[in-house]
This record gives structure tokens, C-alpha cells and sequence, in this order.
């Protein structure tokens, strides 16, 4: 791609226009911190820590168990966890390997999973030691690829006293009954040399990992990364990223070498948690606490605040669910969050009332940013400090990355700031391409002033200042009576209802103009309201046609297990009842 300059008065002066260091694979991450930081502690799970030089040896040692399995260069191999300390030591020993981490939803049943399987073509599974995520493996396998399945117990992988006590109570979890030849994660690392077999990497050229993506609207797809899709993304986050590290020394480079801790609330298995936490921490030789399960506790989201209290991370990656159930947590005020510095927000555009909220009850700041599966997945970024962020938007491209905002009529014209149209992204973390989906390739990819770049389905415009602002999912815009309303719009302004926890905006059919828009609000604990009353706060805080005609209160409103809103889900229900 050609080399240009984002043109902004407000591009941060310590950041430079492009990244030239990230031609590697991806494993040198991990290589790199265990060389530089050999003692310094890389995951945290349950209090129980492993050091970068121990995580760096339990992954050599699956490369050289995989290469004695017969597994080459190319070949694919999944992950069915969740986050455990497992997961980097399996990552980065498949990619040692030569091999494709296909990285898998890890509750999905066993159907889900099957197909994921099949589709990749999958020779080998890791899972969990568990009743539900083994037994679905178990019935995943079959009619697919897989000869071999290794099943990780969390057991060594607690402090000793824990081990213990959870043996004695039957609390560790635990399948029934394993099958006759599947494998034991740690029988398994114990019995292989820490050599891992001699493969060349192509950087540029070979899949790093697969990512399923589309599920929620269609069949999923598997976007195939290359090693620099993710070594590009991780550093030009930390080109772009400064955090305010206290008042009397301002803003300063994110610091290397155990200074941080990511907290992993993020799936690992998606695009976001495992750039933007795992790779991240391991690029930069900083800690990353495993959260296997961030709802759990009564009320939900319990125990990660415990976590928070006790293992003081510094940088939380999360969608904005997360960040509405921290800031509307009943228990909030008796857990001590103040070790937060920095928080990423992506995955979802983040409603500027949950920010507000989010930073006056924690005193942590919050950084915009944005991407998908098939940018591996971060492709912009807010200025990372307080003075130029601009709440609401996505801020700039990264180091190196180029957006257009193209015509949604003819997505191969370029239309000037200002106009709202689709966004595209051209850069090196954008995707090599869907798996044997050549149909769905032509569908997202362009050729634009000569360069290749990928549709993303949002809308959005860029202002004045060379902010970038999404509007909303191009599939998401409702038509009522000839206008188009940005669910978005609506839900940000509903937000602001001292009233409202949650909300969701979908387009329901009405006979008179098209569509009409329907707001799903789940109540703040305590609260009580009506249709009525929520009307007429939309009359006096939104024009006429964007006023929701329907209000539906939820306990529960369903989101993705990555904390996504699910409109889908809502609008489905809608028209399946108009039937």
C-alpha cells in the first residue's frame, strides 16, 4: 500500500506515521520476553503464576509434541478453552510448530463445534477437563479430522494448598470419563523434550491462526490470519499507546518488563482478547491474569472485581457490557479499583454515557478503538490521552493503516469528510482472505487507488479533525418513512436516562412506514419506569422519526459470549412474532 500520512492537526507528536518492526513470527513474542524477562511472571491464575521462561519452555516442549504426532507445517489444530493459563503455552507451541491455531468458542455444543472442525479441517483438539466442554468434544470429533485429543486439567496449574483442598472436595472440575488414547495435557508435557522441531516461517505468507467470524449473521466463515496481521497489530498498538501514569510524570510509553497487568476478561479464542491482552502482555513482557469466567459470582461480575481488588491489574481490554456491568455493579463501591489505568474499549461502539460513568466511579481513563476478526483485529485507535481523545469516536487509523469512507451506492467511490458511508480498511493487519470462501472474498474486497481493501459493513464518516466516527452497522440502519436512524444514535441518548442499565435498539415492520423503531431497555437494579415515561424523555431528547414507537422491558437483554449486544437475536424475535 502506498505510504500516506493521516491528515490531523491532532495526531499525538511522540507517534510515528508507520511501523517498520513487525516482519516476525508470531511466537518471537514470547521468545523475545522469555529472553529479556526469563523471571518475570507471565500469567496469573487463582494466585498460582508461571514465569515467561516457564511458559516459553511448556510451549517448546508441545512443538516438539506435535511435530512427534505428525503434525506439519500448515496442518490446523484447535483450541476448545477458555481462559486458562493452557491457552498461551498451546498458542504459541502450535505456532512453533508451523502449525494453524483454529481457535474454537469454548461453549459451543458440540454441533457448533463439529462444524468448526470439519470446516478447518482440524487434526488434534485441546480441551478442557470438564463434564460439559469434554463430553462435547467427544461427540465434536466425530465424522471430522481430528486423531487426537489432549485434555488440560487445571490441577498443576493451582497454587499447591488449592490443589489440595480442591481434590479433597471434589471442587476442581473434572469429565466423568475420558475415552481410551485421549491424552493428558500434562502427561503429555512432561514426556517432551523443550525443542521444538526447525520450521520455516513465512511471515507475510502463512496463517498464524483461524478465527471464526459471521455466526451471528450467517454461516461462519474462517478469517485467515497471517503471523504480521497480529505482529503488525500488537505493535502498532504500542506505537500508538501512552497511558497516563500519574500526575507529576504525565504521559509515558506503555512500560515493558512487568511494570503492567493485563486483566484477560476477554475470550481468548476471539480477535480482541488475544491481541489486545495476550499477545500484547507477552509482546511486552507484562503480566496477564487468566479469567476463565468473568460473570461469575452473585451478582454476576463478582469475582473479577475481587480479582481486581487483589491482583491490581492496570489495563483492562473489554467491550462496553463489561464496562456497564462495572459501572452498575450493586457491590461496586466495595471493591478498590483504583489500580486501573487504562482501559481499551472495542468490539461494540461505546455509548459516551457508559464512558463517563465508567471513569467517574474508577478513576481509570478509556480509549476508544476499532476493528473485527478480519483485522486482526484493531485498525483504529483514539489518542491515548485526555486532551485529544475525543469521546465518541474511534480516533485515527493505526501507524501504517489507511481508512476510506467509500459510497454505499458504488463501494469503490471515495466520499469526502463529513458524508456517512462504509467504512474500509487497508493495512497490513486486514485478513489474507476467508477459508475456501472465494465467493465471500469478492463480496468484502476492493481495489481502491490501487490498493486492496476490506468492506467492513459499517458506516461511518470522518469530521473536520480526521476523527473517525461509526454510525452503525450498515445491516443495523433502520428506514422509517424515508429517513435512515442509526440505532446507535438512539441508544446513546437512551443511555443517558439515569433509569437505563442496558438497551437495545432494533427496526421492527410497521405497515405505515416501513420500518419503526423498538428500544429493548433493561432498568438499573431498583429502578422502575414506563413506556410512557420513556417516550417522553425521547421526545425531548431526539427527533420525531428516531423516537422509539415500541418499548420493551427486559430483565435480560442476550448478548454474544463476548459481551456484544445481539440486535439480531432481538430482531429475529420481532419478526418471527409478526408471523
Amino acid at each position: 500500500m502506498k505510504e500516506t500520512i493521516w491528515e490531523t492537526p491532532f495526531w499525538p507528536k511522540d507517534v510515528a506515521h508507520k511501523v517498520t518492526d513487525y516482519h516476525f513470527p508470531v511466537f518471537k513474542f514470547l521468545d523475545d520476553s522469555a529472553k529479556n524477562y526469563p523471571d518475570n511472571v507471565f500469567t496469573i491464575f487463582n494466585g498460582a503464576t508461571k514465569t515467561f521462561a516457564q511458559v516459553k519452555d511448556t510451549a517448546d516442549r508441545i512443538a516438539n509434541f506435535l511435530a512427534g504426532k505428525g503434525i506439519k507445517k500448515g496442518d490446523k489444530v484447535a483450541i476448545f478453552l477458555p481462559n486458562l493459563p493452557h491457552f498461551p503455552e498451546i498458542l504459541f507451541g502450535i505456532l512453533k510448530a508451523g502449525a494453524v491455531c483454529v481457535n474454537c468458542n469454548p461453549v459451543y455444543t458440540a454441533k457448533e463445534l463439529n462444524y468448526q472442525l470439519k470446516d478447518s479441517e482440524s487434526k488434534m483438539v485441546f480441551c478442557m477437563d470438564h463434564p460439559l466442554f469434554y463430553a462435547n468434544t467427544v461427540n465434536a470429533i466425530k465424522g471430522t479430522q481430528v486423531k487426537d485429543v489432549v485434555v488440560c486439567n487445571i490441577k498443576s496449574y493451582l497454587p499447591k494448598i488449592k490443589a489440595i483442598l480442591g481434590s479433597l472436595l471434589g471442587k476442581i472440575p473434572k469429565a466423568d470419563k475420558h475415552e481410551p488414547g485421549h491424552l493428558m495435557f500434562d502427561n503429555i508435557v512432561a514426556a517432551s523434550s523443550p525443542v521444538p522441531p526447525s520450521v520455516e516461517i513465512d511471515p507475510e505468507k502463512d496463517t498464524a491462526i483461524m478465527l471464526y467470524t459471521g455466526g451471528t449473521t450467517g454461516v461462519p466463515k474462517g478469517a485467515e490470519l497471517s503471523h504480521t496481521n497480529f505482529t503488525y497489530d500488537v505493535m502498532g498498538l504500542y506505537e500508538s499507546g501512552c497511558f497516563l501514569q500519574n500526575e507529576s510524570k504525565g504521559l509515558e510509553k506503555l512500560y515493558k518488563g512487568g511494570y503492567h497487568t493485563f486483566l484477560g476478561v476477554l475470550p481468548w479464542y476471539h480477535s480482541f482478547g488475544i491481541t489486545c491482552a495476550l499477545l500484547f502482555a507477552a509482546m511486552s513482557g507484562n503480566k496477564l491474569i487468566c479469567v476463565p469466567d468473568p460473570r461469575a459470582g452473585k451478582p454476576p461480575f463478582t469475582e473479577v472485581l475481587k480479582i481486581v481488588q487483589e491482583q491490581k491489574p492496570t489495563i483492562m481490554p473489554a467491550v462496553p457490557t463489561i464496562f456497564v456491568a462495572f459501572a452498575n455493579h450493586a457491590r461496586l463501591n466495595d471493591f478498590n479499583l483504583s489500580s486501573l489505568i487504562a482501559c481499551f474499549s472495542g468490539g461494540a461502539p461505546l455509548p459516551p454515557e457508559v464512558c463517563r460513568q465508567f471513569e467517574e466511579k474508577t478513576g481509570a481513563i478509556i480509549f476508544e478503538g476499532y476493528g473485527l476478526t478480519e483485522t486482526a483485529p484493531v485498525a483504529t485507535s483514539n489518542p491515548t490521552n485526555r486532551e485529544t481523545r475525543k469521546i465518541g469516536s474511534i480516533g485515527f487509523p493505526l501507524p501504517g493503516t489507511m481508512v476510506k469512507i467509500v459510497s454505499l451506492e458504488d463501494d469503490t467511490q471515495e466520499l469526502p469528510k463529513g458524508e456517512d458511508g462504509e467504512i474500509a480498511v487497508c493495512g497490513p493487519q486486514v485478513m489474507k482472505g476467508y477459508w475456501k470462501r472465494p465467493d465471500a472474498n469478492e463480496e468484502v474486497f476492493r481495489q481502491i487507488d490501487g490498493d486492496r481493501y476490506f468492506l467492513t459493513g459499517d458506516i461511518g464518516h470522518i469530521d473536520s479533525d480526521g476523527y473517525i466516527t461509526i454510525t452503525d452497522r450498515k445491516k443495523d440502519m433502520i428506514i422509517v418513512g424515508g429517513f435512515n436512524v442509526y440505532p446507535r444514535d438512539v441508544e446513546d441518548i437512551l443511555y443517558t436516562n439515569p433509569k437505563v442499565e442496558l438497551v437495545a435498539v432494533v427496526g421492527v415492520p410497521d405497515d405505515r412506514s416501513g420500518e419503526s423503531v423498538k428500544a429493548f431497555i433493561k432498568l438499573k437494579q431498583g429502578q422502575k419506569a414506563t413506556a410512557e415515561e420513556i417516550k417522553d424523555f425521547c421526545k425531548e431528547n431526539m427527533a420525531g422519526y428516531k423516537r422509539p414507537k415500541l418499548i420493551e422491558f427486559r430483565d435480560e437483554i442476550p448478548i454474544s459470549n463476548v459481551g456484544k449486544v445481539l440486535r439480531r437475536v432481538l430482531r429475529d424475535e420481532e419478526r418471527t412474532v409478526k408471523k
